[in-house]
Formats: structure tokens, C-alpha cells, sequence
């Protein structure tokens, strides 16, 4: 899985002020806590963070806060109504030693058996949940669809990767191929053929 590297400064809680101060100066307030690190409110300049939020792919975060080093998964953030702007951000910590769970993305790979019979590729999710060791993850989750025929999909409970889990409920809709009218119409063909 990708590191990235993010630099941020101890921020002062408490006052709103404060944070609307942080905010003017084109920074984020986040805060970092899990995996027995005492909580620490910090702020990140909000140009560095669209590194990490615009983005498709999952990142393992480096975080230095005034010299003290964490490593970090994006937990939550937080964005403005109107202006889509973030306002605040959580970062987990995590341990190397113990698994962790992150979205990583899908990349749907082959060209399906039932596309090329003029049915519809359908993607229900970019992304999946899983769990596993740090180094252990990978940046995406191939999934080959060459063999799914008109009419098929295939859910989370069909996948397995080595070493990780998948955590997603296993019901979730990867992708299916749905049949059009283009595709019921070759169909038919077929069977007055015969």
C-alpha cells in the first residue's frame, strides 16, 4: 500500500476562534488518536491534505506533527456544505504489528463474456473494506471479469486476496452484467436460428 508523507503543526483546542483562525490561514484542523496515542489535536495545510482526500486510492499516512513521527489511515473528514471545503479531519493510528482496515479501490479488469453478448456492465462499488496487515495490503483489488456471463455478478463473498480479509458485507454488488435489449434480441436470434 502507498506511504504518504503529510507535515503538521500542534493546534490549540477549545476556542472557535481558534479554529476559524487555522482556517483562514489555509489550514485543516485534524486530530490523530487510536492505537494507544494520547490524542492529538494538530493542524495540516489544506493544499498538502488533497494529496491524500482527492484521490481514488487508499494511503498508509506518515504523519510528523512538530517532530513527532505517526503512522496513520485517513479516518473521517469533514466537508462544508456549500463551499466542499475540508473542516476538519481524523487520522487513526495504527500499529505495523496488527492488522488494519482500509478502503481499497477495485480495478475490474478482462472484457465479460456477457458484454461482448451485448449486455450491460454494471459497477456497484469502487471500493471495498478490508483487513490485514499494514504491508500486507495491496494499492487495488484486481477483479477479472472474462468469465461472467449475461445475467451475472459478483459479490464481496465471491473474492478472496492473499493475506487480507475482506470485511465488506459479503452481499455487497461489485459489478453484473445486465442484459439489453441488444442483448435479448441476439439471444433470440440465436434460438430461431437453431
Amino acid at each position: 500500500m502507498k506511504h504518504l508523507e503529510l507535515k503538521g503543526s500542534v493546534r490549540a483546542t477549545g476556542r472557535k476562534a481558534d479554529v476559524n483562525s487555522i482556517r483562514r490561514e489555509e489550514k485543516v484542523p485534524c486530530i490523530i488518536y487510536g492505537a494507544g496515542v494520547e490524542n492529538t489535536p494538530f493542524a495540516i495545510e489544506e493544499k498538502a491534505l488533497k494529496a491524500l482526500t482527492h484521490t481514488p486510492y487508499s494511503h498508509i499516512v506518515d504523519l510528523d506533527v512538530d517532530g513527532k513521527k505517526f503512522t496513520a489511515v485517513l479516518g473521517e473528514v469533514q466537508y462544508h456544505p456549500v463551499t466542499d471545503r475540508p473542516l476538519h479531519v481524523d487520522f487513526v493510528a495504527i500499529d505495523p504489528k496488527k492488522p488494519v482496515t482500509v478502503n481499497v479501490p477495485v480495478k475490474i479488469t478482462g472484457n465479460s463474456e456477457g458484454v461482448r453478448q451485448g449486455g450491460k456492465l454494471n459497477v456497484g462499488v469502487r471500493k471495498l473494506k478490508v483487513s490485514g496487515l499494514m504491508d500486507a495490503i495491496p494499492d487495488e483489488l484486481p477483479i477479472d471479469i472474462t468469465p461472467l456471463g449475461l445475467g451475472k455478478q459478483i459479490n464481496a463473498g465471491d473474492l478472496s486476496f492473499d493475506g487480507i480479509k475482506i470485511v465488506s458485507p459479503k452481499g455487497t454488488l461489485v459489478c453484473a452484467v445486465r442484459a439489453t435489449r441488444n442483448s435479448v434480441a441476439t439471444e433470440g436470434e440465436e434460438a430461431s436460428a437453431e
